[in-house]
């Protein structure tokens, strides 16, 4: 098992690209370059918008929790398609908020349209103001491990600064999950020393483990790469965006899964899921047939482990910054048996 070198990535496995970026830079400001830039090209678009699960999600969430006559702040609005919705359900306006110059098109598209009421912003959400609050906050501001685009820094600025006392923050409610799974044999790629192919040994190199956090999680896409939970999925952090703060998140997650089908543990599955009035979901889980494909979900890998029907497992995540996937550190461990009294 891996300990204090852990937190790492591998070469993406067919990964979504759109996330991947933020996660080699440590500073807020080249965090923001590189966002504003990858966010500029129409691919990453075209990825968001033919997510279907994605596309149903918001267009219902908006259907039902914007009103006639609401002021609606759209944070990081892109092609313009969530203010659109919110201008067509008779929002009175809608500050539709980009810093990439994909902006230039999200106009033309409104235009073309006819979309009405809402003022396009090139700016950092962390740079606007207004004269007087809205009434919703409307955001796509999740990454592949939840974080990872500082949606807990730029919607809770916003909601500090901008939200009426009351208002609405859409999606506000999340999950966040880090789960024991066994990868499929066929798709596995084991750490270089655990390999040994045809007699010929690889052991050796275990002492020049690499040294780089991005060697050490990889991101999949495809739901086949993991053939199995060991243990029945349960949120490891939840929390809701009208009353969260950013400062009062842990640093150090620590719980126990009950082994409920055997397996060798390769590594960490961390993705999430959002709700709006408990019936609407939005999920990245690997397993989850409605799952919003344009997400990857992250692989925290981990020396493999052999897990029995009954085990316990100590799972342990530290974090130094929750949006920077190369602070987090993990390990998992059979959790000791506690002898029984009769």
């Amino acid at each position: 098992m891996l300990l204090h070198s852990l937190g790492r990535t591998l070469t993406r496995l067919g990964s979504s690209l759109r996330r991947r970026l933020s996660f080699s830079r440590s500073s807020d400001e080249d965090h923001r370059d590189n966002n504003r830039r990858y966010f500029s090209g129409f691919y990453e678009q075209e990825r968001m918008l033919a997510d279907r699960p994605r596309m149903t999600f918001y267009h219902a969430a908006i259907e039902r929790h914007i009103h006639p006559g609401d002021h609606v702040i759209d944070l990081g609005t892109g092609t313009g398609i969530l203010a659109a919705f919110a201008s067509r359900r008779g929002a009175a306006h809608v500050h539709a908020l980009d810093h990439s110059t994909i902006l230039k098109h999200a106009r033309r598209l409104a235009a073309a349209n006819h979309i009405e009421r809402v003022d396009y912003v090139a700016c950092h959400s962390s740079t606007f103001t207004l004269p007087a609050p809205v009434d919703v906050i409307l955001h796509e501001q999740m990454g592949d491990c939840l974080f990872d685009e500082a949606m807990l820094a730029n919607v809770c600025d916003l909601r500090d600064r901008l939200l009426k006392p009351g208002g609405r923050i859409l999606p506000a409610c999340f999950e966040f999950y880090c789960e024991p799974v066994q990868l499929d044999s066929t798709r596995h790629v084991p750490f270089i020393w655990n390999l040994n192919v045809h007699g010929f040994d690889f052991s050796s190199l275990e002492r020049n483990r690499p040294q780089e956090p991005n060697y050490y999680h990889l991101t999949g896409n495809d739901a086949a790469l993991v053939d199995h939970f060991l243990s029945t999925p349960a949120p490891a952090l939840a929390f809701d965006l009208h009353t969260v703060k950013e400062s009062a998140l842990p640093h150090a997650l620590r719980f126990q899964r009950r082994v409920t089908t055997a397996g060798r543990l390769d590594g960490l599955a961390v993705y999430f899921r959002t709700t709006v009035d408990d019936d609407l979901q939005l999920s990245s889980a690997p397993h989850d047939p409605n799952r919003a494909p344009h997400w990857g979900y992250r692989i925290l890998r981990t020396e493999p482990a052999d897990y029995a029907v009954g085990d316990m497992i100590d799972v342990t995540l530290s974090v130094g910054r929750w949006h920077t996937l190369d602070s987090w550190r993990w390990s998992h461990a059979l959790a000791p048996a506690i002898a029984s009294t009769s």
